[in-house]
């Protein structure tokens, strides 16, 4: 029979306590907000003081870091972390590999193809489309500042 909580030593040897989310089983801090019709796949983590809202969907390995938001009906990959304080809108997709950095904003309805990372910071707009490039040419995405996209005039 599996466990519903879990403990997990910290870097700094705390000891963080999560529960088994129901639909996924996955990992939420006891700090955490997930709503009941969210998926978080059994390996993936929400931290505290996170919020998961209906219908979501959390994939396997993601990580959604201290405080950020996930909206409603949210898709969220495999393998990707969501930064601290980072906010993903309502309906957003991201794709596998992809990291939000801290502070980001994915806005309702944006669309993050697969190994994108969003700086701390950035702004993808729902009239962009955060795409892979091939190797060696520059994205608008490559900064450390702040980045905002917006669909050309």
């Amino acid at each position: 029979m599996e466990r519903i909580n879990e403990e997990v030593e910290t870097e700094t040897g705390t000891i963080e306590k999560y529960r088994r989310h129901a639909n996924g089983r996955g990992l939420v801090s006891g700090g955490a907000r997930v709503d009941p019709s969210a998926f978080i796949s059994g390996t993936a983590y929400v931290e505290s003081g996170a919020k998961v809202g209906a219908e979501a969907w959390i994939g396997p390995g993601s990580w959604i870091d201290h405080n950020a938001l996930v909206g409603a009906r949210a898709f969220i990959g495999q393998n990707v972390h969501v930064g601290v304080d980072a906010v993903i809108g309502a309906a957003a997709r991201l794709g596998s590999h992809s990291r939000i950095g801290d502070g980001a904003r994915v806005q309702s309805g944006a669309v993050v193809d697969r190994d994108i990372r969003i700086p701390q910071g950035g702004i993808v707009t729902a009239a962009a489309h955060a795409q892979a490039r091939p190797t060696g040419t520059r994205h608008p995405l490559d900064t450390e500042a702040p980045t905002r996209l917006r669909r050309a005039a």
